[in-house]
């Protein structure tokens, strides 16, 4: 696959982009400072089922669509219960630590380097509002930032990627998705989009039988694999 072959590149935030349990867990940690290490990974693990769980209602209509942001509200008050707290100021904020989250080390200079070449589009399941202030946070460079709450559904409804690629006004198949999770790459597929998958710790890595256009080990490997395709296909 060659630069020429590519529009606009996609990318997934949470996850991909940025560190989330990270952030979620200094969120926890000012929540509830004397929560040893063990307890935090206790809390960090109610929150995601939590957040998980409640987009899956979503996605099989058990449950009207919520932004990330009441969700994630809902998911500080149980994090809170359990570490028994009942500050109501220090619960909100803890609900907006989903907007405090770093970039993984390569992520700001990789996507400046791609964005030298291509279009980029930011997908994420992040409300509107959750989005701007963690791009803003983490220093993200996009050309469009796209929120899944614009289609009221989460990934891996295939609404979401249809923003993309309305966005961009090409055909799925001139753009390419990277993220860090093999589930969002196999939903982006099934609609015609290209894939590349990039490793991250917190990550769904691919199974033995994915088969994805790309495999990088981070943004400047991706960056590096389109350079080569490039220059081989000239």
């Amino acid at each position: 696959m060659s630069e020429s072959e590519i529009d606009a590149v996609v990318f997934d935030v949470l996850g991909t982009l940025v560190d989330e349990p990270a952030g979620i867990r200094a969120g926890m940690r000012a929540l509830a400072p004397s929560l040893d290490a063990p307890g935090i990974e206790r809390l960090l693990s109610l929150w995601q089922q939590h957040i998980e769980g409640e987009q899956r209602r979503v996605l099989d209509g058990a449950r009207p669509y919520l932004a990330s942001d009441a969700l994630d509200r809902e998911a500080a008050r149980l994090v809170a219960d359990a570490a028994g707290v009942d500050d109501p100021a220090a619960v909100a904020a803890m609900a907006l630590s989903g907007r405090r989250l770093p970039p993984w080390p390569d992520t700001v200079a990789g996507l400046a380097r791609l964005a030298e070449r291509f279009p980029l589009i930011g997908l994420s399941n992040a409300s509107r509002t959750a989005l701007l202030g963690l791009n803003a946070h983490a220093g993200l460079r996009w050309h469009q930032a796209l929120s899944a709450e614009d289609a009221r559904t989460y990934k891996p409804d295939p609404a979401v990627y249809r923003l993309a690629v309305a966005v961009s006004g090409r055909p799925p198949e001139r753009l390419l998705m990277v993220a860090a999770h093999a589930w969002d790459l196999r939903a982006a597929q099934s609609l015609g989009l290209r894939t590349a998958y990039v490793s991250r710790p917190v990550g769904d890595p691919p199974t033995s039988a994915d088969r994805f256009d790309l495999y990088a080990d981070d943004l400047a490997d991706l960056a590096d694999q389109l350079d080569k395709a490039d220059g081989l296909s000239r």
